[in-house]
């Protein structure tokens, strides 16, 4: 288990944990007593006995707001296409039990250690998977209306804040870049997977009449300048589904896979199940 530094000032609980596999890959994490995990629903996967779920309003870091104060704040995640409820998961027990959560696609886990960070890391919608109880996730509105017309998936993104543990998931490879202060870097607005809060992030139009009909590439990409660190994915989840779906047949008749004979081919393949 991958042990955290001893901060005993901490707010949010302090969570031990081993990633798993290599291009599939899930999250176990070591729960003493009476600590605390959420997560997105339906990233679990396995936990020991003893371990108490909850569904609860938001990510449950707000304590005395009361009722209509966590409505609101749940009420925000629907803004980023997530539902309002979370799932926390107890260690009702004395020892230490485990709780697993798995990634959704291909790709990589990354953790997050937002003490490190100064208590805040921005990331894309989708990419949060779970984190110690005491993390809030939160939404991170644009600023900037280029970045809010023509961002994509940019637009509205994720924040997490408090000074526990919490872990992204991320399509195909990843990529850590170190910006230097006022050092820029230009990303496919799909392949961010997020940035420490140092890092300004802003949309700039590719340019060039040729690269905007032709180039293939969209008419915008991210400009991300420094200090600071950003997570790059090399296979954004979007890009993958855009081209599983340009693979389904259309007219219930299949694309084929590259036989010179055709459907004469698909027929003696020997695989003819769908």
């Amino acid at each position: 288990m991958e042990k955290l530094p001893d901060y005993s000032d901490r707010n949010a609980h302090e969570i031990d944990y081993r990633i798993y596999g290599e291009e599939m890959q899930y999250v176990e994490i070591e729960l003493d007593p009476q600590e605390a995990v959420i997560a997105e629903s339906g990233s679990f996967m396995m936990m020991d006995d003893g371990i108490k779920m909850d569904t609860i309003f938001g990510d449950g870091s707000q304590k005395d707001t009361g009722f209509l104060g966590k409505i609101l704040g749940a009420g925000k995640r629907i803004l980023t296409g997530e539902s309002l409820f979370m799932t926390a998961f107890y260690n009702d027990l004395t020892g230490k039990r485990n709780v697993s959560f798995a990634s959704p696609y291909p790709g990589k886990i990354i953790p997050i250690d937002l003490l490190e960070y100064g208590g805040k890391f921005i990331c894309q919608k989708d990419a949060f998977l779970c984190a110690a109880k005491g993390v809030s996730v939160g939404i991170e509105f644009s600023k900037k209306l280029g970045r809010g017309l023509f961002g994509g998936e940019g637009f509205i993104m994720q924040k997490l804040e408090g000074d526990g543990m919490a872990f992204v998931h991320a399509g195909g490879t990843t990529a850590v870049k170190t910006l230097a202060a006022g050092e820029t870097l230009r990303v496919d607005t799909g392949c961010i997977i997020g940035f420490t809060q140092g890092v300004d992030y802003d949309i700039e139009f590719v340019g060039g009449i040729k690269n905007s009909i032709f180039g293939g590439e969209g008419l915008f990409f991210a400009k991300l300048r420094g200090p600071g660190k950003v997570y790059i994915q090399s296979l954004p989840f979007s890009r993958l589904a855009g081209r599983v779906l340009a693979s389904v047949p259309s007219g219930g008749k299949s694309k084929g896979e590259g036989s010179i004979l055709g459907g004469l081919g698909d027929l003696l393949d020997g695989d003819n199940r769908f």
